[in-house]
């Protein structure tokens, strides 16, 4: 019931245009029900094996839903983008995202799995630099989520960020980095709302699908997720009060699974195993719709 959703739960406020080259995709909603993708491309530095990327199959945890399946490569490497991934064919801009997807349960396997789950925009022009907005889920705990940017250039990269979980109802940070200088400033006010969070009886990421998006303007950003019960959308991290860490410029809209060697989740300082299991990913739809120009 979710895939036509979209036009319900998005308010729009005009901006005006950056003037920039390359094209820009007009609205769409993805459903993953054909093996071919209009708005996608497949985009994989790992190995080539065909079974790490399908569209159009079966749900194997929900009956009557066609998907998008990765599986991750127990022989890949790890590194971001070694794993499946896809890759929007044109830019995309201010607006609102949305996607409904179910990660992996490793849990009952290999608690201490090395995994990550990306649900982002990217792309790297010389000038501006970084325009990447995400949502990231690592298997080893599946309550757990994290949002932020990344703007800047490479090597001085900046990054506004809060990781919640979201079963316990607890924010366990919301901060501004800069890697280079190792800078971290916790966010207040404005950039820290809402600064408590209700928990969601029993969220895990692995156990359903769940409806995720996040809506980009030129001075805020809004993270959120449909309620599994009523379809209430619940913010989750709204952003604003600065442009510091708001990306600017187009960028590319994105899904991906990769394992980490390095990254583990904030309960479990062990999670950095490399998969022992083909993983599977589970995409239901993903969709876009850019916010009006300014008529004026």
């Amino acid at each position: 019931m979710y895939k036509r959703i979209l036009s319900a739960m998005v308010y729009f406020i005009p901006f005006i245009a950056i003037s920039q080259t390359g094209k820009f995709h007009e609205a769409f909603v993805e459903d993953f029900s054909d093996t071919t993708s209009a708005y996608f491309r497949y985009g994989s530095t790992g190995n080539k094996a065909p079974f790490k990327y399908k569209l159009g199959v079966n749900s194997p945890s929900e009956e009557g839903t066609k998907i998008l399946s990765f599986k991750i490569d127990p022989t890949d490497s790890a590194g971001a983008g070694r794993g499946p991934e896809i890759i929007s064919r044109h830019f995309t801009h201010y607006g609102s995202y949305a996607a409904r997807l179910k990660v992996p349960k490793t849990s009952h396997i290999q608690p201490n799995v090395g995994a990550v789950v990306g649900y982002f925009t990217y792309h790297m022009d010389s000038i501006p630099g970084l325009s990447e907005i995400d949502f990231e889920w690592l298997l080893a705990d599946p309550t757990v989520i994290y949002m932020g940017t990344w703007t800047g250039h490479s090597g001085e990269l900046k990054r506004v960020g809060r990781i919640i979980n979201l079963a316990e109802g607890t924010i366990y940070s919301t901060v501004y980095r800069e890697d280079h200088n190792d800078l971290r400033v916790p966010l207040a006010d404005l950039q820290n709302q809402p600064d408590t969070i209700e928990a969601i009886a029993d969220y895990d990421a692995s156990a359903r699908f769940y409806t995720y998006g996040f809506d980009w303007y030129p001075d805020r950003i809004q993270w959120w997720m449909l309620h599994p019960e009523n379809g209430e959308k619940i913010v989750l991290w709204d952003y604003q009060g600065s442009e510091k860490g708001i990306p600017q410029h187009r960028t590319r809209y994105r899904m991906n699974f990769w394992h980490t060697n390095n990254w583990s989740v904030e309960t479990n300082p062990l999670s950095i195993e490399k998969p022992l299991q083909p993983y599977e990913l589970e995409v239901d739809w993903m969709s876009y719709e850019p916010f009006k120009k300014d008529s004026k």
